[in-house]
């Protein structure tokens, strides 16, 4: 098995390098100028053949090739050679009309038995219906050079007939064969062309979706981030507030809450946007993505907010640890549900926090006795509950978020087990 070069690039320097690049770029010219002067090309063969032509008529040489006895008048090989001449100007748009309109002097070619150089205007029309033109017609048009041929050496049989007819045969399948091979080639150039574009699409529409599914992402975390924060700051500066008109100590104890509340908030903020700039994440006082270890933390600062939670762990994965990914998805649903219960559940609600590891996957339950169920059910933005579901929808989980049958609002996540890698 031949290994492939070291340079990558090898391959288009030796195809600029190559002896055809000279070809190359004269073909470059010449569809150039054609896609500018269609007319003018049109024109070019058409030229070519009538000087062909003049210069077998001007004399009478071409008296010795006319088979037909007591010969033609000088007018008929000029109508002749005019007739299989003028129609090559519409070749390439009705090349099978074109054909047919050479049917005339292909009759006063068999009559007179004037074998003239314009008598190959057939093959060209013939190449361009190969060219251009469909199957069905592509078959009449070889039938009928058969016939034209047949009818001359009927007319006018030689020494050896199926010679003749042969050679007939092969350069009518000469000129097909060329119309065919750039036809394919053409066919093949049109395809890549148009694979590049759609790929292209497909490239800029994924990094669309990419770039929605990112926006998408970060909005999340940014209520996540924002939403529990403000609520827990908020918590905090209520009681504080009613805290100093009693205990002055207890205010205090509230605005120290408050500033570690808000720095933690700036840190997770400036984390998320150091992402969003691609820029390499370098201060010590950036940490990584929350998980379960940082829940006793979380759970901290919601008690100091004012909300009382008891949590309960039981059961264990089963030699399976959860994915980073997936534990930063049951902190943000934790931290979701604690913050509806902190901003909706009203005075003295308390909340209880149950996880429940099991070999076939997770189960997080986040339950409250407040009074906030309606209000929580369409958080603001759509950013809630919503959110949730999506971060669990992306571990195959789901996520069951209701009131309770005695009051309050239930939150449950259940995240599968998931094969090791």
């Amino acid at each position: 098995m031949s290994t492939p070069p070291a340079n990558p690039d090898a391959g288009w320097e030796a195809l600029h390098a190559s002896p055809t690049r000279p070809v190359r770029a004269v073909m470059r010219w010449v569809r150039a100028l054609d896609a500018r002067y269609p007319f003018f090309w049109d024109l070019v063969p058409v030229f070519l053949v009538a000087l062909i032509a003049w210069g077998e008529l001007r004399g009478d040489d071409w008296r010795e090739q006319v088979q037909l006895d007591g010969g033609v008048p000088s007018v008929v090989p000029w109508i002749q050679a005019a007739s299989f001449t003028l129609p090559l100007m519409w070749r390439r748009r009705y090349p099978f009309a074109t054909l047919l309109a050479m049917g005339l002097p292909t009759a006063i070619a068999i009559w007179s038995g004037l074998m003239s150089g314009t008598t190959a205007c057939v093959y060209v029309s013939l190449f361009g219906v190969a060219l251009r033109s469909s199957m069905p017609r592509l078959a009449s048009s070889v039938a009928l050079v058969v016939l034209g041929s047949l009818a001359w050496l009927a007319r006018w049989p030689p020494e050896n007939p199926g010679r003749a007819f042969v050679a007939f045969l092969i350069q009518a399948l000469v000129f097909v064969l060329a119309g065919f091979v750039i036809r394919i080639r053409r066919d093949y150039v049109v395809a890549l062309i148009d694979r590049a574009a759609r790929l292209e699409i497909e490239r800029d529409q994924r990094e669309q979706l990419a770039a929605a599914a990112e926006r998408a992402r970060i909005a999340r975390e940014m209520h996540d981030i924002i939403g529990h924060n403000l609520a827990v700051i908020t918590g905090l500066a209520d009681g504080g507030s009613y805290a100093a008109r009693k205990t002055p100590e207890r205010a205090a104890q509230a605005l120290d809450a408050i500033g570690a509340t808000s720095r933690h908030a700036l840190s997770e903020l400036r984390r998320l946007l150091e992402v969003m700039r691609h820029e390499p994440v370098v201060s010590a006082e950036l940490a990584p993505q929350p998980g379960l270890a940082e829940l006793d933390r979380l759970l901290a600062r919601v008690r100091e907010a004012g909300l009382p939670v008891r949590c309960t762990v039981t059961g264990a994965l089963g030699g399976r640890e959860l994915s980073a990914g997936e534990e930063l998805t049951v902190y943000r649903v934790v931290q979701e549900a604690l913050t509806n219960t902190l901003r909706h559940g009203g005075p003295g609600a308390r909340a209880e926090l149950r996880i429940e590891h099991a070999a076939d996957g997770i189960e997080v339950t986040v339950s409250d006795d407040g009074r906030g169920g309606e209000a929580a059910s369409a958080p603001a933005g759509g950013q809630g509950v919503n959110g949730m579901r999506e971060r669990a929808a992306v571990y195959d989980g789901t996520l069951e978020a209701g009131p309770r049958p005695g009051g309050g609002w239930q939150v449950r996540l259940r995240l599968p087990a998931r094969q090791a890698a």
